[in-house]
């Protein structure tokens, strides 16, 4: 049992939000009750929160959650195979869309599972193949873990980013030669947002976050600019017309064609109907985040200085669920 790492599982929550991930562990964790620690670090800061938390943590590991990640039984055990090579950084798998979410919720899923929506960064949000060495396309910080040493020594996360911060330190560890793997079979499942307003925020957030990522100097692949140039593309139909509409027959033809498959993966007509309205929104809405990221990022130093973070420990290495 000794040979087995110390594991500190933190999990970032809002000023007295719910933490389902925190009662879903309860009792059901699959590993030396001596051997893991739960921490959970309340604030408005989650690149902060999370930094202060590993400060004093102390595992071996540090396994971050979100506060709404529900993970199986066997997670820290899968985890800590990974980690016996010293030169894995960091080990993640995906997060799952559970089949209780509603129709539209399971369209979100869908469309971040496709290769129309989500492209390079789908396996996030699908199990697929096996463990592997990868980069920060696949991984996902809702269901990542970092070695502590190496995590610590590299600052941790940019409290300057969010999202992104995992993706910018991610890049940093494998620029040091560091490797990062991505196991299925560590999948979390994560209910999607309950509404389209809260769909298109998170998708706005998530494009603002990689256009700031860009502006510290990573993230520069053209992949991450195509929801934008779609956006600007969509701009100048209004005085262009002709084969410059053959562009939007493209894409149209391909949400159409895509909304089908998924909907055939997920048994669901539903999903099928949804898709076509899911599909804008997701590209657009990043779009604009990205472009509003790039012209005016929301830096306000690497620590993000002052924001009240409160940390604590609810289950200790003496402290036996």
């Amino acid at each position: 049992m000794d040979d087995l790492p110390v594991f500190t599982i933190i999990i970032p929550v809002k000023p007295a939000g719910a933490v389902r991930a925190v009662d879903h562990l309860r009792g059901k964790v699959d590993y030396p009750s001596d051997r893991y620690e739960v921490m959970v670090a309340e604030g408005r800061r989650p690149s902060r929160q999370r930094n202060l938390a590993a400060a004093g943590a102390r595992g071996e590991i540090l396994y971050f959650l979100d506060d709404d990640s529900l993970a199986s039984p066997g997670f820290l055990r899968l985890a800590a195979r990974h980690f016996e090579a010293p030169d894995i950084a960091a080990v993640g798998g995906p997060s799952l869309t559970p089949q209780s979410d509603s129709p539209l919720q399971r369209a979100f899923g869908a469309a971040f599972a496709s290769p129309l929506g989500g492209g390079g960064v789908r396996n996030r949000y699908r199990c697929v193949g096996g463990a592997r060495e990868t980069d920060d396309s696949e991984l996902i910080l809702c269901n990542l873990a970092f070695r502590r040493d190496l995590f610590l020594d590299a600052g941790g996360l940019d409290g300057r980013l969010y999202p992104n911060e995992e993706n910018e330190l991610m890049v940093r560890l494998r620029r040091k030669g560091l490797r990062l793997i991505h196991d299925p079979a560590l999948a979390v499942f994560r209910s999607q947002r309950p509404h389209l307003r809260a769909f298109v925020r998170q998708l706005f957030t998530y494009g603002r976050g990689r256009g700031e990522q860009i502006r510290l100097g990573g993230g520069h692949g053209i992949a991450n600019f195509l929801p934008s140039f779609f956006l600007l593309y969509l701009c100048t139909l209004s005085f262009l017309g002709g084969v410059w509409m053959i562009p939007l027959f493209v894409y149209l033809l391909a949400a159409i064609i895509s909304s089908l498959v998924e909907g055939v993966k997920s048994n669901d007509v539903r999903v099928s109907l949804l898709l076509p309205l899911v599909y804008p929104l997701l590209h657009l809405s990043y779009g604009a985040g990205l472009i509003l990221g790039l012209i005016s990022p929301r830096f306000r130093g690497r620590g993000a200085g002052d924001d009240a973070v409160t940390v604590r420990v609810v289950k200790s290495l003496e402290d036996r669920w």
